[in-house]
């Protein structure tokens, strides 16, 4: 027998080496898999206002449908399999999706969820009552989105089921904070999980980094721009999902105030909000020159004053002439300064939208909300009482109804490196 030479030696270690690596791969994904087994596609009901191109319809629901790019690719372990519109607009999607899916349009909401059976029958609810046409309330002229209409009727048409199954309300609660109230409590009453809210707090930040739980904050300001109504909303859901993690978790709001023209001096004179977070905002909004932008603050901002009942005070500028994005600028005791993190959404396919529907994934699958609903329950109140702060010449409203407490869940928000 003859001795190898070096390059005969190396070639057969290289062919050793490629051989135990394939093995070790094979074992590793067979490892994986018996860690993460695959999940079944749990049938679910859609009611929506209407179902039209980049409608929360489309851009939810369509994430189920046709995967998270709506590409055909990956999606959600969830399947529609009946969908009920309140209103059906000239430019529907939704006729031509339910032949091509091949689920149910259904004439009423318990329709939707009483009519799948067997392995269809439902094991969660989606409603989505945004977009379409509706009236406003005559004083405040918040929009009377069929919120707490819809929740009724699916907690009505899921009691004749016999199953209480999870159900996600998107956005704010509802436009009043009654509607709003007797929902979270039927939910309580009712044991049923639930998740509501803005895709803001689950969206990418930059920087990709979080508050420490438990840490001590002093004062908080957030950026808002578009509605003052719907827009406003995600701006409190962002500034929310940050200062909800301080030292004590979240103990409610005292009182608010929405402040415009000669009141928001007035108010910053007063100390009720701060120029310096103001500042670190309009950098991060990649103003450059800040004089500039506060004149036309001056001249076009709504601030909504937010005072916490455990002493913690906050601010929303809301200034579509200054501001065109979501900035949370963070007071925090015994730094120089201040943490400053940005909520970046995408136009289409509104890809920040994954992540939310990800949060409804496992709430479905789990029966455990991925992060609490009573962060949208105090933001609906809150921003309920803006809004009629503002119908009153900017009345300081005390709000003793939102003494509500809660813990922040370590629900992650979304990473581009992912």
């Amino acid at each position: 027998m003859h001795p190898l030479n070096r390059q005969q030696w190396s070639g057969k270690v290289a062919v050793c080496c490629a051989v135990l690596l394939s093995l070790v791969s094979e074992f590793v994904q067979a490892d994986e898999k018996q860690k993460t087994p695959s999940r079944p596609q749990l049938p679910v009901a859609a009611i929506v206002t209407e179902y039209r191109t980049n409608s929360h319809a489309d851009v939810i629901v369509g994430k189920i449908l046709e995967g998270y790019r709506q590409d055909g690719g990956p999606g959600p372990d969830l399947r529609i399999v009946s969908m009920y519109r309140d209103q059906v607009p000239a430019q529907d999607l939704s006729q031509d999706l339910a032949k091509k899916h091949g689920f149910l349009i259904a004439k009423t909401i318990e329709e939707a969820i009483v009519a799948p059976s067997g392995e269809d029958q439902i094991a969660g609810v989606l409603s989505i009552g945004e977009h379409g046409t509706y009236p406003s309330t005559p004083d405040t002229g918040q929009l009377m989105y069929p919120r707490r209409r819809f929740f009724d009727e699916i907690v009505a048409a899921m009691k004749k089921t016999g199953r209480i199954v999870p159900v996600f309300n998107d956005k704010h609660l509802a436009y009043s904070w009654e509607d709003a109230k007797h929902m979270y409590d039927t939910a309580k009453k009712l044991q049923m999980p639930f998740l509501a809210g803005s895709s803001l707090p689950v969206t990418w930040r930059e920087p990709t980094i979080d508050l420490p739980m438990g840490c001590e904050i002093e004062e908080a300001l957030v950026s808002g721009y578009g509605g003052l109504e719907a827009y406003g909303f995600h701006s409190l859901e962002s500034l929310q999902s940050v200062v909800e993690r301080r030292r004590g978790g979240e103990t409610g709001v005292w009182s608010v105030q929405a402040v415009r023209g000669d009141q928001i001096e007035k108010a910053e004179s007063e100390g009720r909000w701060s120029r310096s977070l103001l500042d670190a905002v309009l950098r991060a909004s990649g103003k450059g020159d800040l004089a500039e932008a506060k004149l036309k603050l001056n001249d076009q901002a709504v601030i909504y004053l937010v005072e916490y009942r455990d002493g913690f005070r906050a601010s929303v500028v809301m200034a579509p002439g200054v501001f065109d994005r979501w900035v949370v600028a963070v007071k925090l005791r015994g730094k120089e300064k201040p943490f400053v993190t940005w909520m970046k959404t995408e136009n289409k396919p509104f890809g920040h939208f994954e992540f939310l529907v990800k949060a409804i994934d496992h709430t479905i699958h789990t029966g455990r909300p991925a992060y609490p609903v009573e962060r949208t329950l105090l933001t609906t109140g809150v921003l309920d009482a803006a809004m009629h702060s503002l119908m009153q010449d900017g009345k300081r409203i005390a709000t003793p109804e939102l003494a509500i407490q809660y813990r922040s869940a370590d629900w992650a928000f979304a990473n581009r490196s992912e």
